[in-house]
């Protein structure tokens, strides 16, 4: 799994010009998810993300992970994260995992960071989809599960 994980200060996923998802401070997160991605890839990322020290302290340091900062997750099936450009001009997409494989493991994700107490929005799997986000810092974090 690839989770590119951005801090924001609000972020918001729309269909059809009508916000599905929202949030305030926390994290924007695009998720792909690999052809040979596993649960255990998704509680890597599960047991890692709520323990992210982004955010900052009262000293201005990043020392706080966002359960320290009371803030939130927007999260976004991304299968565009595994693009392959080597050869040609268009991308291909075959190492994204399928439907069948990605929606379950993408359900899978977000209901084990509910689990940790946080609260996550969610885009629509699949959906074409207006992604506005103010990226506080910015910041920008990205996590591979095969590069764990």
């Amino acid at each position: 799994m690839r989770a590119v994980i951005q801090r924001v200060s609000q972020a918001s996923v729309a269909i059809d010009k009508k916000i599905i998802g929202k949030i305030d401070k926390g994290f924007m997160i695009l998720l792909g998810i690999h052809e040979e991605d596993t649960q255990e890839d998704a509680d890597y990322l599960i047991r890692k993300i709520p323990l992210l020290r982004v955010f900052e302290d009262a000293e201005g340091k990043m020392n706080q992970n966002i359960q320290d900062v009371a803030g939130s997750i927007l999260s976004v099936s991304q299968f565009t994260l595994y693009a392959d450009t080597k050869k040609g001009n268009r991308p291909s997409f075959i190492k994204a995992a399928r439907p069948e494989t990605a929606i379950p493991l993408y359900e899978y994700f977000n209901e084990g960071l509910r689990q940790q107490g946080l609260i996550v929005e969610t885009g629509e799997f699949g959906g074409d989809m207006d992604v506005a986000l103010v990226n506080d810092g910015p910041v920008t974090i990205i996590f591979d599960t095969r590069d764990k």
